[in-house]
């Protein structure tokens, strides 16, 4: 079958997925910004085959762009109704693993004010950017200047962190896992040392999940 489970969507989502809300200067609109909601999983081009299930799974909503200057291409979802509909349910019954579980409530919290008023206010664009200042990486210096009174979100601490179903353990390998062979000096007859490794990274925030790997 083509189907894929949906444990490894998360799984890879928790390794190649992002959740970001974007702020852009637009003239034209009644506040003079722009925000827009962007979920996205970015792959090598030879896993093309890969985004199009994904993108199959999720109802065919989105779009598929590619990069041929760095040989990657991305599944990407940026429609409030398509994110609604079909990104936040799947989410809400498979949920993150990882840290980014914190960056995606943070984002849902941004997607929620979006969908519950009919045109943003200044009060919620503060909020969208109180909440923004905590998501990923933070403010731009840009917003900062812009928004000099922000004040960011404490981000939110998730349950226990552990592996919840093989299928997340597949998807988070195809895009965190290495497979390699080591080749060194040895104590053999022939003077080399060869040794299999499967190994798999993160950072430091999510040690308490990578120890449930073991």
């Amino acid at each position: 079958s083509d189907s894929l489970n949906p444990w490894f969507i998360t799984g890879l989502v928790d390794a190649e997925g992002s959740f970001s809300c974007i702020i852009k200067r637009n003239t034209a609109s009644r506040l003079k910004w722009r925000i827009e909601v962007v979920f996205q999983i970015g792959l090598h081009t030879k896993d093309l085959k890969l985004l199009e299930q994904i993108k199959a799974y999720f109802g065919d909503v989105g779009v598929i762009a590619k990069s041929e200057a760095n040989n990657m291409c991305a599944f990407r979802v940026t429609s409030l109704k398509q994110i609604a509909s079909a990104v936040l349910p799947h989410f809400a019954k498979y949920p993150l693993k990882t840290q980014k579980g914190a960056d995606f409530q943070l984002w849902l919290d941004i997607v929620n004010i979006m969908l519950n008023v009919k045109s943003l206010t200044e009060d919620d664009l503060q909020n969208i950017v109180n909440i923004r200042a905590s998501l990923n990486l933070g403010l731009s210096g840009v917003l900062k200047a812009a928004f000099p009174n922000y004040i960011p979100v404490t981000k939110p601490s998730l349950p226990e962190q552990k592996v919840p179903h093989p299928e997340w353990m597949a998807g988070f390998t195809t895009g965190e896992g290495c497979f390699f062979l080591k080749v060194n000096k040895g104590r053999n007859k022939s003077g080399i040392g060869v040794q299999l490794v499967f190994q798999l990274a993160q950072h430091l925030r999510d040690a308490l999940l990578l120890e449930s790997f073991v």
